[in-house]
């Protein structure tokens, strides 16, 4: 069988889906691995590195698509390269089914098989497969940096002979995988850490990490069975609002992570408690992509309102390609794994397996 990966568009993305080491993995299972040339180049990695390990290098990117089996990606192919695809064919990669529903829809006409990483079931089974937490992992760690480096105040305290200088105060807004490692990394640098969120299962990995968990007066637990943050009441909103106006008159750096899946990102930071924060505080705000969680976030640009600067990007983890595409191989080869069928060396799409299932895209 022909496993395949072609160059991203890197202007977008310069995360790749295939390293050397994973290629070698391919490899020993029985898989034929073609690459398109100079597909890791731009990160240190010569195509001699993919031949060292048995994979085949080729510059005509149709030709590879047309050919696979299998084709991994970081994201969907573009409309020129899906034109080469073919029934049966299986693609992988993160395709946010949510915003390229037609490009989708036109492949899935093709009876081609569409395995979207971002719906896999958050199941202990899934772990080692699942590229959202890997990747926000990366993105909540380098966003408190991004952060710190726009902050021009120093971050621990420091005591010294001519005065003390007081360490910053660091908000983060929405508590799971990116939020965590924000509050663990904004922890090690010295930082006090405050963190909200809408699921109350979050309070108890707040504080374990150090962080002050804010509490919303009479707040529920808005969970979803899947582990991920679901829209709060009107209510809610309001308390966490009051909760958060007070709070941010003495933050100095506010991270902000919150999402929900297939939609447009809640917004939180409203433009009354900006125009009461301090001025040189910064917001970095992860939720950019999705339209932001500040009333005025601005992708790939830094917004100076007031004297408090507000940062998003499209993707931060092109700040980060080489880590990032490293933990989004190793997810993919384990997704892989778990489709293949080693004793008869072919893919098996058993729906009765939850992970292929709720991943598949029908």
């Amino acid at each position: 069988m022909i496993l395949a990966s072609v160059s991203e568009n890197q202007k977008i993305e310069k995360r790749i889906a295939i390293t050397p080491e994973i290629a070698k993995k391919y490899i020993s299972l029985g898989f034929k691995v073609l690459l398109s040339e100079n597909y890791g180049k731009h990160l240190g990695i010569e195509d001699k590195d993919y031949i060292e390990v048995g994979a085949e290098i080729s510059k005509d990117e149709k030709a590879i698509i047309n050919q696979a089996n299998i084709i991994v990606q970081v994201g969907l192919l573009s409309d020129d390269k899906n034109s080469s695809m073919k029934q049966d064919q299986i693609i992988i990669g993160s395709l946010n089914p949510y915003n390229n529903k037609d490009k989708i829809e036109a492949l899935s006409k093709k009876k081609i098989n569409i395995f979207s990483l971002e719906l896999l079931p958050r199941i202990t089974r899934a772990q080692s497969m699942d590229i959202l937490s890997s990747q926000a992992n990366l993105a909540g760690y380098k966003a408190v940096v991004e952060s710190f480096s726009k902050f021009e105040k120093a971050i621990p305290m420091m005591m010294t002979a001519a005065g003390t200088i007081p360490a910053a105060k660091v908000l983060v807004v929405g508590a799971g995988v990116a939020g965590l490692q924000a509050i663990a990394t904004a922890k090690r640098m010295g930082a006090i850490v405050f963190a909200t969120d809408v699921r109350l299962a979050s309070k108890e990995q707040v504080e374990s990490l150090g962080g002050k968990f804010l509490v919303v007066k009479g707040a529920e637990n808005l969970e979803t069975e899947g582990g991920y943050a679901k829209e709060a009441s009107e209510d809610f909103k309001q308390k966490q609002e009051e909760l958060l106006s007070e709070t941010l008159k003495k933050i100095d750096i506010v991270i902000c992570t919150a999402l929900i899946p297939g939609k447009k990102a809640p917004i939180i930071i409203k433009e009354d408690m900006i125009k009461n924060m301090q001025i040189g505080s910064v917001i970095y705000d992860l939720a950019a992509i999705q339209g932001g969680n500040t009333a005025f976030t601005q992708v790939d640009n830094v917004v100076d309102k007031n004297g408090v600067k507000i940062l998003g990007e499209t993707n931060i983890l092109n700040k980060l390609p080489i880590s990032a595409s490293s933990l989004y191989a190793k997810n993919v080869f384990n997704f892989v794994l778990n489709l293949y069928d080693k004793e008869n060396k072919k893919i098996d799409i058993n729906l009765e397996d939850e992970i292929i299932n709720k991943t598949l895209i029908k």
